[in-house]
């Protein structure tokens, strides 16, 4: 009998398509907690301040892509200050920054000073996301990569989706006077998070662990270093579509299935729910056990299925067609959150494997970059498109999707000289 529970264990774990996570709890905790704030707040601060401040929408809306947009600039000084001082140490630094700044709502009742405010949560925020993959990639075992990435993208929904229901909870308890104790109680769920990653212990694989001699950098920078940068940035650029099909679920489907579908106003919601309990529960078996081994075939996949998806949630609106919404909504959720599955994980492997400089804060830099401004123009990309045509929005993005699935097949390295290939 007490040989049993150890064999079940692994056999379990394995099948679930789990990392190993004795040893590192508090990592765990550390990616639990920040999401389980950014769930709680992130989505509220526009209520915070038209509700509690009494101010206008648009000048809000203003204030607050004025902050974002002045944070964008950090995804480049935390790309160097992780060179410098490691993703560990800037992870802390991030979840600080984010502590201040949603404290700093409690401050705030000005325009100005709510662009100050998202200055310091965006910062946080975008600094973050800049050593995350790559503090992945140090604190996880070098053959659980791929699994980790998808265990940790399944803590973050599991986290953000526990969030919005403690914070909906007391918004239907409480009404909006609990926007302010939210706020309180987010600023401390970061420190904790900090604490968290203060502790965990980071070991750099043999890629990143210390400077190439100077020679060697000037050497590549003549030859292979030029291609593994254009390599690089095609793969940023591939990613944007992604990153600007994830807005769409925040930014696009209330309004289209409101007010172009005639649904009911819980009807997003509803598509939310199913999209985060997917991701949140099937991420790790997909990943282990469907998903291509190649990370760039993943990626192909992930592009095509949001190409499905794209073309399902436009179905209803076809003039003429006659196709009924729900039906069309629920299978393009699905395809949608399919997608979202098998990219994620991979995607975030090849950011931090695609070329032998992948890890350093110079390349995270770039690739946070796609993340930051693609939410920053998903807003008045999507609204425009859709106060175009109805069809709009779903014909660009798919679109936007079918060329990164062409491009896709660039990623691949040249013949390897000495070494394995990348993606």
């Amino acid at each position: 009998m007490t040989r049993t529970a150890p064999t079940r264990s692994p056999r379990l774990r394995r099948a679930l398509g789990l990392p190993a996570t004795r040893g590192h709890g508090r990592f765990v905790t550390g990616n639990l907690v920040d999401s389980l704030g950014n769930g709680m707040l992130l989505p509220l601060g526009l209520l915070y301040f038209t509700t509690l401040r009494d101010l206008p929408l648009a000048a809000v809306g203003a204030a607050v892509t004025v902050g974002q947009l002045a944070a964008l600039p950090v995804v480049f000084a935390a790309g160097r200050f992780m060179d410098r001082h490691g993703p560990r140490r800037l992870t802390v630094v991030a979840n600080v920054v984010s502590a201040a700044g949603f404290l700093s709502f409690l401050l705030a009742d000005r325009p100005w000073q709510i662009a100050g405010a998202y200055l310091l949560v965006q910062s946080g925020v975008n600094a973050y996301y800049t050593a995350q993959r790559t503090l992945i990639l140090h604190a996880a075992p070098a053959t659980e990569t791929r699994s980790w990435f998808a265990f940790t993208g399944s803590l973050r929904n599991i986290g953000i989706g526990a969030g919005a229901l403690l914070a909906a909870g007391a918004l239907a308890l409480f009404g909006t006077t609990a926007l302010t104790w939210l706020v309180v109680a987010a600023a401390p769920l970061y420190l904790l998070a900090a604490l968290c990653f203060a502790r965990v212990r980071t070991t750099p694989p043999p890629e990143t662990a210390g400077e190439k001699p100077p020679g060697e950098d000037r050497t590549a920078r003549k030859g292979p270093g030029s291609a593994d940068m254009r390599r690089y940035l095609l793969l940023v650029g591939c990613n944007v579509p992604f990153v600007l099909s994830q807005a769409m679920l925040s930014v696009l489907i209330a309004v289209y299935a409101t007010q172009t579908l005639g649904l009911p106003a819980w009807s997003a919601s509803i598509l939310l729910v199913v999209n985060t309990a997917m991701v949140s529960t099937l991420t790790s078996p997909l990943t282990a056990h469907v998903a291509p081994k190649q990370a760039r075939h993943t990626l192909a996949v992930g592009h095509a299925l949001l190409v499905c998806a794209m073309l399902a949630f436009a179905a209803p609106a076809v003039p003429e067609a006659d196709v009924p919404a729900w039906p069309a909504l629920a299978l393009a959720i699905v395809l949608f959150s399919l997608a979202e599955i098998l990219y994620s994980p991979a995607v975030s492997e090849l950011s931090v494997t695609l070329t032998p400089n992948a890890a350093r804060g110079s390349r995270q830099s770039l690739y946070q970059l796609s993340w930051a401004s693609g939410n920053i123009a998903a807003p008045a990309l999507f609204t425009g498109l859709l106060d175009a045509h109805a069809l709009l929005p779903w014909a660009v993005q798919g679109t936007a999707c079918l060329m990164a699935l062409a491009a896709i097949p660039a990623l691949k390295s040249p013949a390897p000289q000495g070494g394995r290939r990348h993606g």
